[in-house]
C-alpha cells in the first residue's frame, strides 16, 4: 500500500480563495477584515511564521497590521497594546506570536485579548465553548486537520483516533474536534506507556509532539490516516515531521507530507477565523 498524499498547500488555497467574494463584500461596506499580529522579539521561527500570516492577509486584501516589538517590551506594555487593539473598530482579529519573551505571562497576555477578536481560538471562553459544542473560534492548526481529514471523504464515524501530545494549542483541542466527529479517542504523551501499540490500534493518528521522527512507520496501522503536525529541523537543516514519513508512507491510505502538509492550512483557518469575526461584527 501507498498512501495518498493530503496537500495542504493546495486545500489552502482552496479554502483561502473562497474567501474572496466575503472579503470584497465586507470591503465595500465599508469594513475591510482587520487582523493584527503582534511579535514580540527575535525569534527566528515566530518571525518567519508572522511573516507568512501578514503576506497572506495582504494577498487577500485585508486591513493588516504587523507590529514587532522588542524583547525588551515589558508586560504592561503589551498587555496596553491589546487593549488600544480590543478597542480599534477597524481591528477583528489579534494574534499574539507565541512563545513571548522570558517574564511576560503568556497566558494573562492571551487572555486579555477579546473573546470575539480571539481568532488563534486560545481564550478559556472559546476554549470552553469548543468543548460545550457550541459556536466558537476554534484554534487555526486542528480546525486545519479537520479541513484535512474532511478531503478523504473517509467517514470517521466510529473510527479509533490517536492524538499524541497534549498541548493547548493542538492536541487537547484536537481531541475536541475528533469527539464531534464521532472518533473514539485516546490523547496519548510523553507519559504513555506501550505507545507502539497505542498508535497501531488507531484507524487515525495525529502526531504534535515536535519531535523529529518519533512515530515509526512500522506503528502505523495499515490503511490508517495519518496527520503530521510536527515541524522538526533534521541535521541537514531541512524539515521533517513527527512521524518516519518513507515508512509510514507504504502503511498509510492518507499521509500528510512536512511542510507543504498542515502548515498552510493553519493560515488558512487564521484567515477564515477573522473573516468570520468580521462577519459577526457586522
Amino acid at each position: 500500500m501507498t498512501a495518498r498524499v493530503l496537500d495542504g498547500k493546495a486545500v489552502a488555497a482552496e479554502i483561502t480563495e473562497a474567501l474572496r467574494p466575503q472579503i470584497a463584500a465586507l470591503t465595500a461596506a465599508g469594513h475591510p477584515p482587520g487582523l493584527a499580529v503582534i511579535l514580540v522579539g527575535d525569534d527566528p521561527a515566530s518571525a518567519v511564521y508572522v511573516r507568512l500570516k501578514s503576506q497572506r492577509a495582504h494577498d487577500l486584501g485585508m486591513a493588516h497590521r504587523q507590529i514587532s516589538l522588542p524583547a525588551t517590551t515589558s508586560e504592561a506594555e503589551l498587555l496596553a497594546l491589546v487593549d488600544e487593539l480590543n478597542a480599534d473598530p477597524a481591528i477583528d482579529g489579534i494574534l499574539v506570536q507565541v512563545p513571548l519573551p522570558r517574564g511576560i505571562d503568556k497566558d494573562r497576555v492571551l487572555d486579555r485579548v477579546l473573546p470575539s477578536k480571539d481568532v488563534d481560538g486560545f481564550h478559556p471562553v472559546n476554549t470552553g465553548r469548543l468543548w460545550q459544542r457550541r459556536a466558537a473560534f476554534v484554534p487555526c492548526t486542528p480546525a486545519g486537520v479537520i479541513e484535512l481529514l474532511k478531503r478523504t471523504g473517509v467517514d470517521l464515524r466510529g473510527m479509533d483516533a490517536v492524538v499524541i501530545g497534549r498541548s493547548n494549542i493542538v492536541g487537547k483541542p484536537m481531541v475536541a474536534l475528533l469527539e464531534q466527529m464521532d472518533c473514539t479517542v485516546t490523547l496519548a504523551h510523553s507519559r504513555t506507556r506501550n505507545l507502539p501499540e497505542v498508535v497501531g490500534r488507531a484507524d487515525v493518528v495525529i502526531a504534535a509532539v515536535g519531535v523529529l521522527e518519533m512515530v515509526k512507520g512500522a506503528w502505523i496501522k495499515p490503511g490508517a490516516i495519518v496527520i503530521d503536525v510536527g515541524v522538526n529541523r533534521r541535521p541537514d537543516g531541512k524539515l521533517g515531521g513527527d512521524v518516519e514519513y518513507g515508512p509510514a508512507a507504504e502503511r498509510a491510505s492518507w499521509i500528510t507530507p512536512v511542510p507543504g502538509g498542515v502548515g498552510p492550512m493553519t493560515i488558512a483557518m487564521l484567515m477564515t477565523n477573522t473573516v468570520r469575526a468580521a462577519t459577526q461584527r457586522g
